[in-house]
């Protein structure tokens, strides 16, 4: 009776000591991003174009001595690209974004990389625009050797030596920002500007100053175009469903 007794009380001490076992943990799972995408059957286009005002500027010739594989690359001469201007006063190398009307919003970004080449001793394109997180593809095809130097003032800097047949560099930027110069510390005359947006909806005006930005969902937009010397100018947009907006920007030497 004795050994009876002492093991129903074990075996009750064990329910109990099962009983009181805190219950497991519900395990905590972030929910997924709500990405915003523009409703194909009213989205609307805004385009335009960067115009100069005032005479054409000549462009100023590039000393290459202080590389002679640099220069045997242009034949011995190249053109600075900060200023360029079509004969018909077509502004080149601005960037146009929206900078408010889409808050609340969110855009994934893409997987697609953004690409920016060193070729000739030049940085190519000159003015680039990407996404926050959206990678950036940087190549070198130069055989020299060139360093790549992004100085922004929100994201991170660094600095990146990249030679001659070296794979791609690929680095991301995680906040907005409008611009981010970037040099080579080897070549001085290397520039280039990179964009960086929360959304897709900018644009890089071409050789004749016009551009085009796609797929913007209707609403009313405060457009802003930046130039690397002639500032930055900005300009309400109001798009209606499946619309068409056309904008004029004008710059000019102050």
């Amino acid at each position: 009776m004795i050994a009876l007794h002492w093991f129903c009380v074990a075996s009750l001490a064990a329910v109990a000591a099962g009983c009181s076992r805190p219950p497991d943990r519900p395990v905590w799972k972030e929910a997924p991003a709500t990405y915003f995408r523009a409703d194909p059957a009213t989205a609307g286009t805004i385009s335009g174009s960067i115009h100069y005002l005032g005479s054409r500027p000549p462009r100023r010739a590039v000393d290459l001595s202080g590389d002679p594989a640099c220069a045997a690359a242009h034949g011995g001469k190249i053109y600075d690209e900060s200023l360029m201007v079509s004969p018909q006063g077509g502004l080149a190398n601005a960037f146009v974004y929206i900078k408010s009307g889409l808050e609340g919003r969110t855009f994934e970004p893409p997987s697609t990389p953004v690409t920016l080449d060193q070729h000739g001793c030049w940085f190519t394109p000159r003015v680039v625009g990407l996404e926050t997180n959206q990678p950036l593809r940087i190549s070198n095809s130069d055989p020299a050797t060139h360093s790549i130097h992004p100085m922004p003032q929100v994201n991170r800097e660094w600095n990146h030596s990249q030679g001659p047949g070296e794979p791609p560099i690929i680095r991301r930027f995680t906040r907005q920002e409008v611009m981010i110069p970037v040099k080579c510390n080897i070549h001085s005359w290397m520039r280039c500007f990179i964009g960086v947006v929360d959304h897709p909806y900018f644009a890089v005006s071409g050789a004749d100053g016009t551009f085009v930005i796609p797929n913007v969902p209707p609403g009313t937009y405060v457009l802003v175009g930046w130039h690397e010397k002639l500032g930055t100018r900005q300009l309400a947009v109001t798009v209606p469903p499946s619309g068409r907006q056309q904008v004029d920007f004008q710059f000019k030497e102050e």
